[in-house]
């Protein structure tokens, strides 16, 4: 027998088996496909969720007069298919390094957004080529001054003096140094997170030794110790996993949250066991003995300069890190403030993010940058980097009661953020409220 004609991408239409490519599929759809998938791939690359990217793709695609365009994206692949009449076209693309790139972001949102109606490929591409081959904004050296500002910043939130603040600073900028050299010369991102961990630590250490410290006082300086490290905290992938999952994109979702916890481990194995070697336990540190509106003053400052240093560290443009950072510093202290007045931390760190959102849903189209590069900054801050320490360190040393209760509190802390975010956001997006 016969066997009968192939088919492909049609529906009744039959095939030779010797057609050429040109005759099976238009070279225009060929084109346009993979014009549309390095623009998702770029977006990717950038540090934005899933649904960000799909929505990309998706304007792109409609832009270049497909009748159609699906993908499915996870945290470092998208398959996408690209439909015209009755042919279409499905393509593969993986990304790996994860990475975040606040401007590259803001470009992109801001040239999707432009295209005409009647968009051609070399026109896309062209785009594409632009917005990739834009250098970062910020080197080596200030993205390090950055860190270092927001977790100096973070040691004051966390009860630490000014010694402690001036460690911070000096010891997380060269971790954060240290980490952002290795992982541009390819380094598994893993082994680079617990090396900057070390080093950070053990610088942190060491200045509090040369300032005369005893081991005895260890203790004294663990707001401080913990705070060196923060700049490893992975906020994108912590906040868009968990709107990937508000979205019910579980694979996306699921894959980010399973990589941030991942990247936080390594950090805190790190943490302790430079922390056994030294003799330091994470004791919870009192609050300073300061007077009420001087507290307040400071907390104010200190907010601000901490989402800003991490705004900046995520290669945002200076205004849209002042307007983070504005938000960010609001909300950060009406939470620490209803927290001391009895509040359950997670249902401050819930209000506290859904004020974040609801206002960045004013801001950001206002200054003309997407939402997640705003309220992301905004709400590292509130990321409970400390507890999330005591849980490991007492996990460690064999307290599996006291480590699961500090375990839990941080979790819920991290939930809190998440589900506040989502709710400002279906509150101002009906893209949010309502499934199509």
């Amino acid at each position: 027998m016969v066997p009968p004609p192939r088919r492909h991408g049609r529906d009744d239409v039959p095939v030779n088996t010797t057609a050429t490519e040109d005759e099976l599929e238009p070279v225009g759809l060929i084109r346009q496909s993979g014009a549309v998938l390095r623009l998702g791939r770029l977006s990717l690359s950038a540090g934005t969720g899933s649904y960000r990217v799909k929505a990309t793709m998706e304007r792109a695609a409609r832009a270049l007069g497909m009748a159609r365009h699906e993908a499915h994206v996870t945290l470092t692949e998208i398959t996408a298919t690209s439909h015209r009449g009755p042919i279409f076209r499905t393509e593969v693309t993986e990304v790996r390094s994860i990475g975040v790139n606040s401007d590259r972001l803001m470009e992109i949102e801001r040239y999707v957004s432009a295209l005409p109606e009647e968009t051609t490929v070399e026109e896309l591409e062209r785009g594409v080529d632009r917005i990739a081959s834009k250098p970062l904004l910020y080197g080596r050296v200030a993205n390090a001054l950055f860190a270092a500002v927001a977790c100096a910043a973070f040691a004051f939130l966390n009860n630490g003096g000014p010694v402690e603040c001036a460690g911070v600073f000096l010891a997380a900028g060269s971790g954060q140094l240290l980490r952002r050299t290795l992982l541009h010369k390819g380094f598994n991102q893993f082994a680079v997170t617990m090396l900057a961990a070390c080093l950070a630590s053990f610088m942190y250490l060491g200045l509090m030794m040369a300032l005369d410290s005893t081991v005895a006082a260890w203790g004294g300086h663990e707001a401080g110790y913990v705070s060196a490290v923060l700049f490893l905290v992975p906020g994108f992938p912590l906040v868009t996993g968990a709107l990937d999952l508000a979205k019910l994109d579980y694979s996306a979702g699921v894959a980010r949250l399973t990589y941030a916890v991942m990247i936080l481990m390594s950090a805190a194995l790190a943490v302790w066991g430079v922390s056994t070697l030294a003799g330091v336990t994470p004791d919870v540190v009192q609050p300073l003995d300061i007077p009420t509106g001087l507290l307040l003053t400071l907390r104010l400052v200190a907010s601000f300069l901490g989402v800003l240093g991490f705004a900046l560290m995520f290669n945002s443009p200076w205004t849209m890190a002042l307007s983070a950072a504005t938000i960010g510093m609001v909300a950060n202290v009406l939470r620490i403030s209803v927290v001391e007045q009895g509040l359950a931390p997670q249902a401050a760190a819930a209000i506290a993010a859904c004020l974040v959102g609801l206002i960045t849903a004013v801001v950001a189209p206002a200054i003309d940058v997407p939402r997640v590069t705003v309220y992301v900054p905004a709400v590292v801050i509130m990321v409970p980097g400390a507890t999330a320490y005591r849980a490991v360190y007492y996990l460690n040393d064999h307290a599996s009661t006291t480590a699961l209760g500090y375990a839990v509190d941080a979790g819920l802390i991290v939930i809190a953020l998440a589900i506040g975010l989502a709710l400002g956001r279906m509150l101002t997006d009906r893209g949010w409220m309502f499934e199509r």
